[in-house]
């Protein structure tokens, strides 16, 4: 099937990797192509077959996921990481994005949303479970604002709230609601009835509207500004 989205599992316990292996099996779009139980493995698997997405642990022996993330993305850029684990400490989240993971999911998610994460960065999206997002938005709020005070006076800071934006549309602004709400694009069309396509479209809008590089910066802006 030329929609199949081939999955490699790396985790170094074996009943996680089986419980993994019989839940993705629901969906008959994604197809387990390997297993491996470190870092090591998982780069040697991707030397004989490139997975377009792996599911990777952060804690193994002889090479961690985030030493495996940053060497497979370098290597293979067209290879998509998702960071599935039980912690969601601070440092594991950042060290997996400035790795180049495209993804962060704990181990409680359910199959559904697992399988809209990995449709979602399959598709070339950022995805992360809710909570997860939520740390990402408050570690940029706070560094943000440290920045600011840092560098900038009470003047500026004053005139920052005064900044005028482009106005967004109606239907922007549900989107970068759902955004904020830590929504993927694809869940994004679903709620609001309308094409994958065009909801990409609006979120190029809504970057450019708010001069933001990425989703998560338009999402600090829209609570800074008071937009939503």
């Amino acid at each position: 099937m030329d929609n199949l989205i081939t999955i490699l599992i790396v985790e170094d316990h074996e009943l996680t990797r089986l419980a993994l292996k019989k839940l993705l099996s629901r969906f008959n779009n994604l197809i387990v192509i390997g297993e491996a139980e470190n870092g090591l493995e998982a780069l040697e698997f991707c030397q004989k077959q490139i997975p377009q997405v792996i599911l990777m642990d952060v804690s193994m022996p002889k090479m961690d996921g985030i030493q495996a993330t940053i060497a497979i993305t370098k290597l293979y850029k067209r290879i998509k990481i998702i960071m599935l684990t039980q912690y969601d400490s601070d440092r594991d989240i950042m060290a997996s994005l400035t790795a180049g993971a495209s993804g962060y999911c704990l181990k409680d998610i359910s199959g559904d949303r697992l399988l809209t994460a990995i449709t979602s960065v399959f598709n070339g999206d950022i995805w992360f479970d809710a909570r997860i997002a939520e740390k990402i938005l408050n570690h940029y709020v706070n560094n943000t604002s440290q920045f600011l005070q840092n560098n900038y006076n009470s003047n500026y800071l004053n005139n920052l709230e005064t900044l005028i934006i482009e106005p967004l549309s109606f239907r922007e602004k549900e989107v970068l609601t759902l955004i904020v709400d830590g929504l993927s694009n694809q869940e994004i069309a679903h709620k609001l009835f309308i094409s994958l396509s065009t909801v990409k479209s609006h979120v190029r809008n809504i970057l450019n509207k708010l001069s933001c590089d990425d989703r998560t910066q338009a999402a600090v802006q829209a609570m800074r500004s008071g937009l939503l």
